[in-house]
């Protein structure tokens, strides 16, 4: 089971904030996400782009180092004895890349909230600060916390799905069905602060590097149907996408936020030569497994069947339910052991999985890809990385 807050631990990490003031709903879930574990403290925080809401929101969770500016904040706390360790960056993508930026060339860790970036070519070239500044930079892509997906891992790892055939992806809201005038959806319809991609960027990368990280396949070319449903609606509102592996395998993604009825439904389903498996975000503690010509066989959290890999990322004994917080705390305590290692000037402990910048990069690139192939009548792009 991995390591909770009851176990003996380190100084906890000095980590800071930028966005995730009042009334923004992923602040939150990262906050909760780092103490999960009890790795982290919130010593400081840039919580908005306007002063006043920065302050308040500073105390109202009584953070001590309050900043109105996030490049003031990365500029005195790499100069403090006890400055931060890490940062979290949970603003609209357009800020991503000059966020991280900023306190990447002063040597601070960062644990970035998806997509990396809002366009491709700024992607590339935080990538490549991050890169040459050799710090840790974790990708909030939570679903990959989750201990049955990393169940499902290590099974198509160890071959007991044969050849990988087919993998099928979706994830399907209903949020955005009509026009919606709130924070949340001003922002993601926005293109010069979501990027390109609607739907796409939004839920569409999430379902993108689950189908990645399980399969532990890598696309060659893939063909895309974008639609803007909403009247008015400046991005893409669902998304169709097919895709074709590297090795044969076939594949496909459909992304929306126009689907009545449907709140969170990110499902995965692959199929190969010897049988199948199948998991559900909206029903996480159990996976499906289904060899060829045998009963389909139920895998819970915990229970038998599970093994390892889904052990170290679970807390609780089976039938305690866990799901999208935890697995969420998964990726911030992953980041806390890889900060950690660097911190010590020591390897990265075994089994240490989180998504970094080669994901981030491929989401981007799935983006732009999408974009280009439904310019063009879905045609077969290739993503340009």
């Amino acid at each position: 089971m991995i390591d909770a807050a009851h176990t003996a631990r380190p100084e906890r990490l000095r980590l800071g904030m930028v966005g995730g003031g009042r009334d923004a709903f992923i602040g939150a879930v990262h906050r909760i996400a780092a103490r999960i574990d009890d790795q982290y403290e919130l010593v400081a925080g840039a919580f908005s782009s306007n002063p006043e809401k920065a302050l308040a929101s500073a105390q109202d969770l009584g953070v001590p180092r309050a900043y109105t500016s996030f490049a003031e904040m990365a500029a005195r706390e790499s100069r403090r004895k006890d400055g931060i360790d890490a940062v979290a960056i949970v603003t609209p993508n357009h800020m991503h890349a000059p966020v991280a930026m900023q306190f990447l060339k002063r040597g601070i860790h960062v644990i970035c909230d998806k997509p990396l970036t809002a366009t491709l070519p700024e992607a590339k070239k935080l990538a490549k600060a991050a890169e040459a500044s050799d710090v840790v930079f974790a990708l909030t892509h939570n679903y990959t916390g989750y201990p049955m997906v990393r169940q499902a891992k290590a099974m198509i790892a160890a071959g007991d799905l044969g050849e990988i055939r087919l993998v099928n992806v979706e994830y399907v809201q209903d949020w955005l069905t009509e026009a919606v005038d709130n924070k949340q959806a001003e922002w993601r319809t926005d293109p010069a602060r979501s990027g390109v991609g609607g739907s796409t960027g939004d839920i569409g990368t999430h379902a993108f590097n689950l189908a990645n990280f399980v399969s532990g396949l890598t696309l060659h070319t893939l063909a895309a149907d974008l639609s803007s449903f909403v009247p008015g609606r400046r991005v893409d509102d669902n998304g169709h996408v097919l895709m074709r592996y590297k090795g044969g395998a076939k594949g496909m993604l459909w992304c929306s936020q126009v689907a009545p009825g449907n709140e969170n439904g990110l499902r995965l389903r692959i199929y190969g030569s010897k049988g199948g498996l199948e998991w559900a975000q909206e029903d996480p503690n159990h996976l499906w497994f289904t060899p060829f010509g045998q009963e389909k066989r139920k895998i819970t959290r915990g229970g038998a069947g599970s093994g390892p890999e889904a052990a170290r990322v679970t807390r609780v004994p089976p039938g305690h339910p866990e799901g999208y917080l935890e697995g969420f705390a998964n990726i911030y305590t992953e980041a806390a052991r890889a900060i950690r290692a660097a911190k010590a000037g020591e390897p990265v402990p075994a089994g240490t999985t989180f998504p970094g910048l080669k994901e981030g990069l491929e989401g981007v690139a799935f983006v732009d890809a999408c974009a280009r192939s439904s310019a063009r009548n879905g045609a077969w792009v290739s993503l340009n990385l």
